[in-house]
């Protein structure tokens, strides 16, 4: 194995051991041994059936279930940068149960295995895994976008906006240090998978937030030079900052999950406090209306507490919204579900 901390793992017979958790120091996720017993990198999305697997992977479901024959068994989720894999323990279930949960980074030891045509993991052993909230960061889904192209993607449509107040606007956002970084980092919406996954789940990985923004802005371009009545600064403008308040929506650990103002406000007062904070003495009122009304209206008549856009602008910002967000959705989880 290519981890580190072997002897504090496991035992003269190969075992994890129980007890203290795991701190295997430096591990990377997905690296364990093929079919063939050759030490080599693997990930959740190279995985074949027969592999034997020894990894660091994100838990982001754990349920206790039963059996037909009335027995104990976790059903769980793992995760790492390249997707997920169900997994299954059915030995030991309950003494393996007391040393992880949800949320938390696992060492898992198993083999990938064929259940009904979908490859899954069968658990022989897992326990806790002891990394930092950084570490931890290597674990969740990314963009397969390059965010720093996807950046200057961003900062070159901002400058296709040259009404004074709304261009000063958004430069006084990019030159907020920690707001750019959340930029780049944030998602657009919580992972999900599953039955009854939420249709509006997209862009559900680091870096999302960027994609979609820009992918938005683009639209919204495109759009203007069909309409050119719209008015375009007011529009590219409301499309580069409609989803802001995601970032402070959203916390990073062994999985994303919402901040405490995430859940009690949301990303549409998130984002216009943000706005309120950023908004240049040269931004008039009449303005700084127009934009806060297509910020919240973005999610149509089904957000902002059925508010329907006023104006040409928030209509188009929510029906391009909703376009990609769509598209997006469907090449993610396919369509009709």
């Amino acid at each position: 194995m290519s981890t580190t901390n072997t002897a504090a793992r496991t035992n003269a017979d190969g075992d994890v051991l129980a007890g203290a958790p795991v701190n295997p120091a430096g591990v990377q996720s997905g690296v364990g041994r093929a079919g063939n017993g050759e030490v080599e990198a693997q990930t959740i999305a190279t995985l074949r059936v027969g592999d034997l697997v020894e990894a660091v992977f994100a838990c982001v479901r754990k349920e206790r279930l039963i059996t037909r024959s009335g027995d104990p068994y976790l059903a769980l989720e793992l995760r790492d940068q390249s997707g997920s894999i169900a997994g299954r323990v059915f030995r030991d279930a309950d003494l393996l149960a007391g040393r992880f949960e949800r949320g938390e980074l696992v060492l898992v030891r198993g083999r990938a295995e064929l259940f009904r045509e979908q490859l899954q993991l069968a658990v022989e052993q897992i326990a806790r895994s002891e990394l930092t909230d950084e570490d931890a960061v290597r674990f969740l889904p990314v963009s397969r976008r390059d965010v720093d192209e996807l950046e200057g993607f961003y900062e070159h449509l901002a400058r296709e906006v040259f009404d004074p107040g709304l261009k000063g606007l958004l430069q006084r956002l990019l030159d907020d240090r920690d707001l750019r970084a959340e930029l780049r980092r944030a998602p657009c919406s919580l992972p999900s998978s599953g039955p009854g996954r939420s249709v509006s789940v997209h862009h559900a990985f680091l870096g999302g937030l960027l994609e979609h923004t820009v992918a938005v802005a683009t639209l919204a371009v495109e759009l203007c030079s069909v309409h050119p009545r719209l008015d375009r600064d007011l529009l590219l403008c409301a499309t580069l900052v409609h989803d802001i308040g995601k970032t402070r929506e959203y916390s990073y650990g062994a999985e994303i999950a919402r901040t405490e103002e995430g859940r009690m406000l949301g990303h549409i007062e998130l984002g216009l406090r943000l706005i309120a904070a950023h908004a240049p003495s040269s931004l008039s009122a009449e303005r700084r209306l127009a934009l806060d009304h297509c910020v919240l209206c973005h999610h149509g008549s089904e957000g902002a507490g059925g508010q329907r856009p006023a104006s040409a602008e928030a209509l188009a910002l929510a029906r391009l919204n909703a376009l990609d967000a769509a598209v997006k959705g469907a090449f993610e989880q396919g369509l009709g579900r």
